[in-house]
C-alpha cells in the first residue's frame, strides 16, 4: 500500500473512532441527564358521581356517610356527592337538571317514575351495563319491573310488600281454622263469605284498582293497545260485584285511616296492608291489635304480589355512566341492602340478603310476624308498572272506570268500552 493510501486509511479510521466516541459520549450524557432529572408525577384524575336520594336525610345520615366513605376508600379515583330531596320535588328537579345538561349520575326513583323515564329513552339500560352474574343477585320479579323492550332501566333497592292481617277472634267465630289461612284470592273470597254469614262482619277490604286485574293474570295493555275488554275480565269483575252485593266486601273504598277504623272496630275481619297498618291499629284499637296475626298475602291466578319498591337509575345524560353504574350496584348489593334493612326496617330486593336470620327472628308480636311474612313473600314479588308505557295515566283512567262500576253502579260493558277507548288514546301518544 502506498504512503498516500495508508495516510487516507489511517485518517478515515481516526474519524470513525472519533465519531463513535462522540456518539457514546452523547448517549452517556443523555442517560446521565435523564437520571439527574426527577420523573414527572402523573396526576390521578377524580371522577365525581352525583348521587340523589329521596327523603333519607337526616334520618339515615350515619348509614350513608359510612357507605360512601367505604366506597371511596375502595375506589380512590371516585368521589360521591350525595344530595337528598323531598319526594314531591325529585321529578321536576331531575327533568330540569337533564334539560340544563347538568344531570346527576345516580338517582333514587320509585318504579312508576323510573318506568316513565325509561319509556322516554332517558335512562341507562342495566342489561347492557351489567353482567348476568351482577344482575342475578336481585329477585327476578322486582328486577324485571322496569323492563321495557328487553332493557332493564332500574336497579331494585329497598322495598315493602303487603301482608294479610287477620282478626283471629272473628275467624274462629266463623268456624275457620286460623292455622290454615287463605293461600289464594279464591280462598280469601270463600273465607270472607263464611265470616259474613257467621259473624255479620265484612270478610275483607277489597282494593278496587287496576292492579287487581293484573293479579288475576289479565293484561291491561299489550302491543301498545288496551287488552282487558273481554269476557274473562268481565266475569272476574262481575264476581266482585256479587261479593259487594252479598256484604262480603264493603262497597266503598275508604281512605286508609277509615280502613284501620273498620278493622279496629271489628267490622272487617281481614285486610291486606303494609307494615304501617300495625302502628295505627295499635294506637286506635289495642285490644284488636292483640288478637291480630300477619301471614303472607293470598295469591291471585297470576301468582304475584305487588311491592312498593325504590330503585336506583342512571340517566343517559350522565357523563359518568360506567362509574355511576358501579356505584349503583354497590349500594344495592347484598351486604349493603341487608345493612340498610336493619337500620330502616325495610325489605331488601336481593335474594341472599332476604335469607338473613334478621328477618326470621320472630318474637311472636304482630310486628315480628309481619316482618317474616313480608320477606317470605318476596319470591313472588313484582310491580304493577311492568312494561306499560304512560303507566300512571293508564292506571288513573282504569281505576276511575272500575270505581264507577263497583261504587257508582255504572254499567260494566259501557265502562269497559269507555276505558278501552281512553287507554288506547293514552298509549297512542
Amino acid at each position: 500500500m502506498s504512503g498516500l493510501k495508508k495516510l487516507l486509511f489511517v485518517s478515515m479510521m481516526f474519524i470513525l473512532v472519533l465519531g463513535t466516541l462522540a456518539a457514546c459520549n452523547n448517549t452517556k450524557e443523555t442517560v446521565k441527564e435523564k437520571e439527574v432529572d426527577p420523573p414527572k408525577e402523573k396526576k390521578e384524575e377524580t371522577t365525581t358521581v352525583e348521587f340523589w336520594t329521596i327523603s333519607l336525610q337526616p334520618t339515615f345520615n350515619d348509614y350513608f356517610i359510612d357507605l360512601i366513605a367505604n366506597y371511596e376508600s375502595e375506589n380512590p379515583g371516585v368521589k360521591i356527592d350525595w344530595k337528598d330531596f323531598p319526594y314531591d320535588a325529585i321529578q321536576n328537579k331531575l327533568l330540569t337538571s337533564i334539560a340544563s345538561k347538568q344531570a346527576p349520575d345516580v338517582v333514587n326513583l320509585n318504579t312508576e317514575l323510573a318506568s316513565q323515564m325509561a319509556s322516554k329513552g332517558a335512562l341507562t339500560d342495566f342489561n347492557k351495563q351489567l353482567t348476568e352474574e351482577q344482575r342475578s343477585i336481585y329477585f327476578d320479579g322486582i328486577y324485571n319491573s322496569t323492563v321495557v323492550d328487553n332493557g332493564a332501566y332500574a336497579l331494585p333497592w329497598y322495598t315493602g310488600i303487603p301482608v294479610l292481617y287477620i282478626n283471629t277472634d272473628l275467624v274462629e267465630k266463623a268456624g275457620l281454622d286460623i292455622k290454615a289461612p287463605p293461600q289464594t284470592k279464591a280462598d280469601l273470597a270463600n273465607w270472607g263469605k263464611q265470616i259474613q254469614e257467621k259473624t255479620g262482619s265484612f270478610g275483607y277490604v277489597f282494593t278496587m284498582e287496576t292492579r287487581s286485574i293484573l293479579e288475576e293474570g289479565f293484561k291491561v295493555a299489550e302491543g301498545g293497545k288496551a287488552a282487558f275488554n273481554n269476557d274473562e275480565v268481565k266475569a272476574y269483575i262481575q264476581s266482585n260485584i256479587e261479593l259487594i252485593k252479598d256484604g262480603v266486601i264493603p262497597k266503598d273504598i275508604p281512605a286508609f285511616a277509615q280502613q284501620v277504623q273498620l278493622f279496629g272496630s271489628e267490622q272487617v275481619a281481614m285486610m291486606i296492608s303494609s307494615s304501617s297498618f300495625i302502628n295505627q291499629l295499635k294506637t286506635a284499637s289495642p285490644d284488636v291489635y292483640k288478637k291480630t296475626i300477619a301471614v303472607p298475602a293470598p295469591l291471585g291466578k297470576a301468582g304475584i304480589r305487588f311491592t312498593n319498591s325504590m330503585n336506583l337509575v342512571v340517566p343517559n345524560a350522565s357523563d359518568n355512566a360506567e362509574a355511576a353504574t358501579a356505584f349503583a350496584h354497590y349500594v344495592t348489593n347484598d351486604a349493603n341492602q341487608l345493612a340498610f334493612s336493619k337500620v330502616a326496617n325495610t325489605l331488601p330486593s336481593t335474594k341472599a340478603a332476604a335469607k338473613d336470620e334478621f328477618f326470621y327472628q320472630n318474637d311472636g308480636t304482630l310486628e315480628g310476624q309481619a316482618k317474616t311474612a313480608s320477606v317470605e313473600s318476596l319470591d313472588k314479588a313484582s310491580d304493577f308498572y311492568l312494561g306499560i308505557e304512560n303507566a300512571n295515566d293508564v292506571n288513573k283512567a282504569f281505576n276511575k272506570r272500575l270505581q264507577n262500576i263497583y261504587i257508582n253502579d255504572q254499567d260494566l260493558n259501557t265502562e269497559l268500552d269507555a276505558a278501552e277507548k281512553e287507554i288506547n288514546d293514552i298509549l297512542s301518544r
